[in-house]
C-alpha cells in the first residue's frame, strides 16, 4: 500500500491551517508552530498535507502551468463545494463538467497553490498513458 503526502512551504502556517482545516475540511495531525523548525501535517481520509514556513515569495509560480495542480478526489463533490462556498472562501472556477467524465472545482490555498476537487471515478478501469493522450484525458 502506498499513501502520498504532500509538502508545502507557506509563509504564514497559521493561515495554512485554517485553510485546510475550516475549508476543506482536514484535520490538523501535528502542529509544531511553536517549534523553531515549524512544521504541521493535516489529514482527509488518506491524504495528507505537510506544511513548513518558508520566507514569502512570488506564488504566481505555483500554479499551472509552470506550477502543479494538487488533484482532491472527494467522495461527495457537492457537499465539498458547499463547504468552501460556506467558508466564504473564494473558487478559482465553478463546479465543470470536464471531457473525460468527470466534474470538479478549484481553488487557490492562501500561498497560491492550486488545487483541484474532483469526484472519484466510480468502477473504472485503469487508464493508460496512451489512452490519456488520445482521450485528452489527465
Amino acid at each position: 500500500m502506498s499513501i502520498l503526502r504532500i509538502e508545502i512551504f507557506p509563509d504564514d502556517l497559521d493561515q495554512t491551517v485554517n485553510f485546510y482545516t475550516a475549508v476543506l475540511g482536514f484535520a490538523l495531525e501535528r502542529d509544531e508552530r511553536d517549534e523553531a523548525a515549524t512544521y504541521v501535517t493535516m489529514r482527509l481520509g488518506d491524504a495528507r498535507v505537510g506544511a513548513a514556513r518558508r520566507p514569502p515569495r512570488d506564488n504566481s509560480a505555483r500554479r499551472p502551468p509552470t506550477g502543479v495542480e494538487l488533484v482532491l478526489e472527494v467522495d461527495d463533490l457537492a457537499q465539498a463545494h458547499a463547504r468552501v462556498l460556506a467558508s466564504g472562501w473564494p473558487v478559482d472556477e465553478d463546479i465543470t463538467a470536464r471531457p473525460w467524465g468527470l466534474n470538479d472545482f478549484r481553488v487557490l490555498d492562501p500561498s497560491g497553490y492550486y488545487w483541484r476537487l474532483t469526484e472519484q471515478e466510480r468502477n473504472a478501469a485503469p487508464v493508460s498513458t496512451a489512452t490519456a493522450t488520445a482521450t485528452g484525458r489527465p
